[in-house]
């Protein structure tokens, strides 16, 4: 693939730097430039429409998603500095949403705060990225294992439920609302486990990982394939499977960082998987 006329290139959160594709850089739109931290200029986009706020969800948590969003896709680029006044602006909302958001993206290690300098985007490596999913990995498999042996049958009930929800969404085809319910199904081993220690630092993990597991449901056919990982998980914790579960939610989470690397890599091609 070759460079584009202007030679920019776009760097993805843990894959280094990738040249961006006409089609990605044709779907931004741009007005003025801002500057990125090191001296180089990138072009700021146009006032976006308000944010919608979904039940359950502040102002300041919608725009962490989608800024997040914009950070994994590449459209902020590692080093962009982030102006609190002109977020505001963009997304037509007050300076204290948007500290909040940032606040919350650098505790997730998207973004750098920098004393007295402001904040910048983040660029995990590959190997800090790996890492997580790793981490991420193995206590959702010790959740799910012990959820196997302790789940009380309402939260049978409910995570069955939860389930039942996942699989009526893959027909909608729609990867935010997909996320949205995973999290609940994913909390719902983390609360069959009873162990609330484990399942702090689980979900403070997940946190961290979020927006690389929210990525990946935008492959074509992923979100099928993610509920049919689920029912193994769900069918071992019914039997009691202690082992099985453990060994099918790695299994699930290992294919989740894949998911999203297959993802990364089609923004940098152009190719949509």
């Amino acid at each position: 693939m070759g460079t584009p006329a202007n030679g920019r290139e776009l760097a993805l959160p843990g894959l280094g730097t990738k040249v961006l594709h006409n089609r990605v850089q044709a779907e931004r739109s741009v007005t003025d430039i801002i500057d990125v931290g090191e001296g180089v200029p990138v072009r700021a986009a146009q006032p976006s429409a308000p944010l919608a706020r979904r039940a359950g969800k502040t102002l300041a948590e919608e725009l962490r998603l989608q800024m997040a969003d914009e950070i994994v896709r590449g459209a902020l680029a590692p080093g962009a500095a982030l102006d609190e006044t002109e977020l505001a602006r963009r997304f037509q909302v007050s300076r204290t949403p948007v500290r909040e958001a940032i606040r919350q993206l650098a505790a997730s290690g998207l973004i750098e705060s920098r004393p007295h300098r402001g904040a910048v985007v983040a660029q995990p490596s590959h190997e800090h990225l790996i890492g997580m999913f790793e981490a991420m990995a193995e206590l959702e498999a010790l959740c799910a294992g012990l959820a196997a042996q302790r789940i009380t049958p309402s939260e049978r009930h409910a995570l069955a439920a939860s389930h039942e929800e996942l699989r009526a969404m893959i027909q909608s085809g729609d990867p935010q609302r997909y996320h949205e319910i995973n999290e609940a199904f994913h909390s719902r081993i983390y609360a069959g486990a009873h162990n609330s220690y484990l399942a702090d630092i689980t979900l403070a993990t997940r946190v961290r990982v979020q927006p690389f597991r929210r990525a990946q449901f935008r492959n074509l056919g992923r979100l099928a394939k993610s509920h049919q990982e689920h029912d193994l998980v769900v069918t071992a914790i019914m039997r009691g499977d202690r082992e099985g579960a453990m060994r099918a939610m790695r299994d699930h989470i290992v294919t989740v960082r894949v998911g999203y690397e297959m993802y990364a890599l089609s923004l940098a091609s152009g190719v949509h998987i």
